[in-house]
């Protein structure tokens, strides 16, 4: 995963409605009729909330007669995890490149 992909996954979570869906949907497989009881939300907001969902990969639906029914995309949330766990805040990323004003670099133009 790449940051446009997970920058594509986190505007989809910031949405309060689809984070709580993804929640919900780490317990297994969920039909629509469940995910609107839960939150009372028309059907076509639900169906909007699960389009996106879908768009950015997260989620897979079934149809099984007249019920649709939602599943979290494993492949896609552990890359996300894994995009997400590769952050440090230790500086041992090895993504900056020398900077012409770090200390190391501030002594070449002395």
């Amino acid at each position: 995963m790449n940051a446009v992909d997970a920058a594509v996954i986190c505007k989809t979570l910031g949405d309060s409605n689809r984070m709580t869906i993804v929640q919900l949907l780490t317990d297994g497989e969920l039909c629509a009729c469940d995910l609107l009881a839960y939150f009372r939300i028309t059907q076509p907001t639900l169906s909007h909330h699960m389009k996106v969902l879908i768009e950015c990969n997260l989620v897979r639906s079934r149809k099984e007669w007249k019920n649709t029914y939602y599943s979290l995309n494993c492949e896609t949330v552990t890359a996300f995890r894994n995009y997400i766990e590769s952050l440090r805040c230790d500086g041992k990323n090895g993504w900056r490149a020398s900077s012409c004003c770090s200390p190391s670099r501030a002594e070449e133009f002395e």
